[in-house]
């Protein structure tokens, strides 16, 4: 496992640098999926493209969350192997959990990149995040980055995440993971069972999205989405597209967290 040194911001991390960017790439930047529904066929209903779509002010705002300054310190907090050593749930708190190498850590450090400093663990090796690991964002909510399921997945993965998920009072949201290149897995069909069993309100997000050809993307989107719509009741009807490469979805996703825990209480759309 490497702990990566400090570094610059990455290009595309802040939003005032993609408002550079010409408007079709753009869009394609901040709203993904929306991009992606351009490529319906005729007659195919829309309407979870863009449930989530908030104006540039609502963006601005929740970017400002994952920008830490002096006033506002951005922290890794603990780790924790078990409940009794997990941090006082104080926060609102979100939670990102997904089969061993989906990306979640990358994903994290995609979301905090305008926050150098926080120490986010990225491992080239499948199943490297063993504990809970938590990170405080000021005196606004938590993030706690799970370990993966399926593949190396720690022995004790079902006791520590089940009794994270039923006995955390204050998680507003679990983010499941979903690899966008292969599309939902048996374990992740697990996974939504244990979320809808739990009855936790949840969100599917489909990462690496650079890695997958138009046709691919469109295809899993079109059949995870009936899948929620069919067999869910605590998901998001919307997912979220991203890329922790070339920042896709990037500034959708903080802004959802934002929205969802109660810190951006009226989202205008654009």
């Amino acid at each position: 496992m490497l702990l990566l040194p400090p570094r610059s911001p990455p290009p595309l991390s802040a939003l005032s640098q993609v408002l550079r960017l010409e408007r079709n790439r753009r869009i394609g930047v901040v709203f993904p999926l929306q991009k992606l529904a351009r490529y319906l066929a005729p007659g195919v209903d829309a309407t979870r493209f863009g449930l989530f779509q908030p104006g540039l002010d609502a963006l601005q705002r929740a970017e400002g969350f994952f920008r830490s300054g002096r006033h506002h310190a951005i922290d890794y907090v603990s780790s924790a192997v078990r409940m009794d050593h997990a941090p006082p749930p104080a926060l609102p708190e979100v939670c990102f959990i997904g089969r061993s190498n989906v990306g979640k850590s990358s994903l994290i450090r995609a979301l905090f990149s305008l926050s150098p400093e926080v120490e986010v663990r990225v491992s080239k090796t499948p199943g490297h995040t063993k504990k809970m690991n938590f990170f405080k964002v000021g005196k606004y909510f938590t993030l706690v980055d799970m370990p993966g399921y399926g593949y190396r997945a720690p022995q004790d993965f079902v006791e520590m995440v089940e009794a994270y998920l039923q006995e955390r009072h204050n998680l507003k949201r679990t983010f499941l993971l979903v690899d966008g290149v292969v599309g939902l897995q048996k374990t992740d069909h697990i996974a939504v069972e244990m979320l809808e069993d739990f009855g936790l309100p949840y969100v599917m997000v489909l990462t690496k999205i650079d890695r997958a050809s138009r046709g691919v993307l469109l295809k899993n989107v079109l059949e995870i989405q009936e899948f929620v719509k069919e067999k869910t009741q605590g998901c998001f009807p919307q997912l979220f597209l991203v890329s922790s490469l070339e920042f896709s979805g990037v500034h959708l996703l903080r802004c959802f967290v934002a929205h969802v825990t109660g810190n951006l209480p009226t989202v205008e759309a654009s």
